[in-house]
């Protein structure tokens, strides 16, 4: 199956996770393969706000326009990205484990697949897209860790 929620706990507070998560300039120092953002519409990282963001899928480099769906600080942020297979939803939740952690749950939802990437997605997606967001994760959880 493609797509899922992926969890990882960081040293630190929510409001010092959140201004690095929702930060989605911020997205690219911490992705393991070359992500890059434009913004496209109305104020970065609010409700409502486009960007266009250049980085890789599972095999290949992809370019899609997304835009900012929900923004509650500092516990859920979403974002939805369309592509020619659908609409894509990506969505950040922080939850306080203690005093002083953080969990972060990434949710990735795909569109329904269509043609080739119908039956190829669920293949390729355990054996590379998976692995990619767990290290992604983990270089946030570096990231985040170093400036506390």
């Amino acid at each position: 199956m493609a797509g899922g929620t992926f969890t990882t706990t960081i040293q630190a507070p929510p409001e010092r996770v959140w201004a690095v998560v929702s930060d989605i300039g911020t997205h690219g120092s911490w992705s393991p393969k070359k992500y890059t953002v434009e913004w496209v519409t109305g104020q970065p990282n609010q409700v409502g706000s486009k960007f266009r963001s250049v980085g890789w899928g599972l095999a290949e480099q992809t370019e899609n326009t997304s835009e900012f769906t929900e923004r509650v600080e500092p516990t859920r942020f979403a974002f939805r990205s369309t592509d020619p297979q659908g609409v894509f939803l990506d969505e950040y939740d922080l939850r306080p484990v203690g005093d002083r952690a953080t969990e972060v749950a990434f949710t990735l939802t795909f569109p329904k697949m269509h043609g080739m990437d119908a039956l190829t997605t669920p293949i390729v997606f355990p054996l590379m897209g998976k692995p990619n967001i767990v290290k992604r994760l983990a270089m946030l959880k570096d990231t985040v860790e170093a400036r506390s």
